[in-house]
């Protein structure tokens, strides 16, 4: 009875989780192309800051603010 509860329950957590993570990338993505040219028009322009992400960077800069929050997550639990 375990087993069929197991086989049930791992596929549909890894299906969200897998979920969660590209709505995740998806936000970083859309939400870069929707604010940092309105914020810093010259170096979108001059080209010093990208108009919007590729897949890979999205992933990167979404590890990055991962990181930083779990810092800060630690840090204020002290």
């Amino acid at each position: 009875m375990k087993k069929s509860w197991l086989f049930a329950i791992v596929p549909g957590a890894l299906i969200f989780i897998v979920g969660a993570f590209v709505l995740a990338l998806f936000l970083v993505k859309i939400l870069w192309a929707w604010t940092i040219p309105d914020i810093f028009p010259g170096a979108v322009e001059q080209g010093l800051i990208v108009r919007s992400l590729s897949w890979f960077t999205t992933f990167k800069v979404a590890i990055f603010v991962a990181v930083f929050a779990g810092l800060a997550g630690v840090r204020r639990g002290k």
